[in-house]
């Protein structure tokens, strides 16, 4: 099979090789994979893995083989999740498997997607129902992950950085009937989908603090959503929190925190990580109900073999996802 990883640092490779040995584990076919910026910053070294490894965790594709004994079955359409755990130790008796500190993420950890086939464990996988596209079944690991963080209720909510996860967060802020949904993003291209996914104003990072001023009446989002992952990006969102607000760390990578203005308004402060199994059932159903649009978010596509293009154009401001096509539908 095809397979696209990591032999060293900085050092990405496609080649052939064998399938993975399936031995107790579903087979995939994988049909499409999704890049991330977590690939990116593997591809480049940034983050030490143990190679060689294939890299990749967004991902959708057909049950090949099915786990010995297992419950899904050859040609089942599914999306898999990629944060392996084990199940029995503590955080996962408490019902936390993304917190599993014996688990690991596919194309990190463990073989990835950016493959023609991927052995994993059937607990991993999540049947797909008929009417979901593939172009839709690709994103709803990001979409989960989305749906891990959401507030519980707010009556105003603000979203800095509009990217993919960002517009998703809109989106979802919607459903649940946020009668207040403020985006901030440098770009001006991705104002009028950010209007169209359910945000009552978009503006510039230097607009922000006026527009949710005058959306909130003055006191400030109840929900902060950062969604960048810059120290600039947090800071700004912690100045549009209002008191008693929840800040949440969704953008990976920010360093510094201004805690005393975090102190001053006795904000919340959530750093949400991966998602839960019951978290791809919520977005599977968000998506199967069109509660969401994901089809929409992916502006780019490249073929399995040409993944170093993929990654480069991943960086490339007029781009929201890239996908590569594994293998046919």
């Amino acid at each position: 099979m095809l397979a696209a990883g990591i032999e060293g640092p900085g050092a990405l490779v496609v080649r052939d090789t064998a399938p993975p040995r399936a031995a107790g584990l579903a087979l995939v076919q994988v049909t499409q994979a999704g890049i991330c910026g977590t690939d990116r910053t593997l591809a480049a070294g940034g983050i030490a893995v143990r190679p060689p490894r294939v890299l990749g965790h967004e991902m959708t594709g057909r049950v090949e083989v099915p786990a010995a004994g297992g419950a899904v079955p050859a040609g089942t359409p599914v999306v898999v999740n990629p944060a392996a755990f084990c199940g029995a130790c503590r955080e996962c008796r408490r019902g936390l498997p993304n917190l599993c500190a014996r688990g690991g993420l596919l194309g990190r950890d463990l073989d990835g997607c950016f493959a023609e086939y991927v052995a994993v464990p059937e607990s991993l996988l999540h049947p797909l129902p008929v009417g979901i596209t593939a172009d839709e079944a690709v994103l709803l690991q990001v979409l989960s992950t989305c749906v891990h963080a959401q507030p519980t209720a707010a009556d105003s909510a603000v979203v800095v950085g509009l990217g993919v996860t960002g517009l998703l967060h809109v989106q979802l802020l919607r459903d649940r009937g946020v009668p207040v949904i403020v985006g901030v993003t440098r770009a001006a291209w991705k104002r009028d989908l950010a209007l169209a996914s359910g945000a009552s104003v978009v503006v510039a990072p230097d607009g922000a603090a006026a527009a949710v001023a005058e959306a909130t009446g003055g006191r400030g989002a109840d929900v902060a959503i950062e969604c960048a992952g810059t120290d600039a990006t947090l800071a700004q969102a912690i100045r549009l929190a209002g008191p008693a607000a929840t800040v949440i760390m969704f953008g990976t990578g920010p360093g510094g925190l201004p805690a005393y203005e975090a102190y001053l308004k006795e904000l919340t402060i959530r750093c949400p990580r991966a998602s839960l199994p019951a978290d791809f059932d919520a977005a599977i159903g968000l998506c199967a109900e069109r509660r969401v649009a994901l089809a929409p978010l992916i502006t780019g596509r490249f073929p399995l073999g040409e993944v170093a293009l993929a990654l480069a154009a991943s960086e490339r401001p007029e781009h929201l996802k890239i996908v590569l096509d594994v293998a046919g539908p």
